[in-house]
């Protein structure tokens, strides 16, 4: 009776040490899975990381051409803007100034024949040339001050 308990005492060990080492096996097992997805996870996370900085440093990239793009583009505006700004005082400015033509002549004959003998007594070469490029001819200041005894003078704009 001994003998048989402790046979199967033994048996009994052998069968838990069987199931202790199945299921140490399968603990193994299940540890070298978690282990390989870890690894997988942390290659994963390597990648998105490095996809990540290169993301940050593309847009840092663009970041400085904008503001590159931005800056040349204030430069070309303003650039723009003075060459209108030239170009109307061009306009505007007015090229000849001539002073002590009575305003009744003025009357008479009108600015640009006025203009036209002016050029023609001065540069006889020349005379129907530079009246043919007339653009504006007026007297300044527009309004006639009657304290002032002496003629507005034209201005002619070629």
């Amino acid at each position: 009776m001994i003998v048989k308990m402790i046979q199967n005492l033994g048996n009994r060990i052998d069968k838990m040490q069987e199931t202790f080492n199945k299921d140490l096996e399968e603990l193994k097992m299940k540890q070298t899975m978690m282990n390989n997805t870890i690894n997988e996870m942390k290659n994963t996370l390597d990648g998105i990381n490095s996809r990540i900085t290169e993301a940050e440093e593309w847009i840092s990239d663009l970041e400085d051409k904008i503001v590159e793009i931005t800056t040349a583009e204030q430069n070309k505006e303003k650039r723009t803007e003075d060459t209108l700004r030239d170009l109307w005082d061009n306009i505007k400015h007015m090229n000849i100034q001539i002073i002590g033509v009575p305003e009744e002549e003025e009357k008479k004959k009108g600015t640009e024949k006025i203009f036209e003998e002016i050029i023609v007594e001065n540069f006889p070469n020349m005379g129907k040339e530079i009246v043919n490029q007339v653009q504006e001819a007026q007297r300044v200041p527009y309004r006639i001050n009657p304290r002032r005894n002496r003629p507005r003078h034209i201005l002619i704009k070629l």
